[in-house]
């Protein structure tokens, strides 16, 4: 079992998008990637309850963390939280990762087993390439 990932985003497009390139660092194996994005009628948007059940799908038993694009992401998600049962909450990581470059982290490290912790941890360092190439 490892650790599931949810992505919550306002567009359906750019969280498939992202999910899409993710995937593209983990050929031949699989990972729990669930994602929250849009509205039911294709607009743009988030909903909190389709974040709980994303965090439904994603979780194995060995916990998720949870990426958000911006704004009311962020809140549906915090809010999400309140419809899970005290013990799955208590599985859930929400990341202040930026939304790509933390999943891309974020889905290598799940991959290979590692503890939520770890996964979340190496989804907040998704800049850091970026920021250090961009100050030399």
């Amino acid at each position: 079992m490892t650790v599931g990932i949810v992505v919550v985003s306002h567009s359906r497009a750019l969280a498939d998008a992202a999910v899409e390139l993710a995937r593209q660092m983990l050929p031949g194996r699989e990972l729990a990637v669930a994602v929250a994005a849009g509205t039911e009628d294709g607009g743009l948007g988030t909903d909190a309850a389709a974040v709980a059940d994303a965090i439904g799908q994603a979780d194995s038993g060995e916990g998720v963390v949870v990426l958000m694009d911006l704004g009311s992401a962020v809140l549906s998600a915090e809010t999400a939280l309140e419809f899970l049962d005290d013990d799955v909450r208590s599985r859930v990581t929400l990341s202040a990762a930026p939304l790509v470059e933390g999943l891309v982290g974020a889905v290598v490290v799940a991959a290979s087993g590692a503890s939520r912790q770890s996964v979340a941890a190496e989804a907040d360092r998704g800049l850091a390439p970026k920021q250090a190439h961009l100050s030399s």
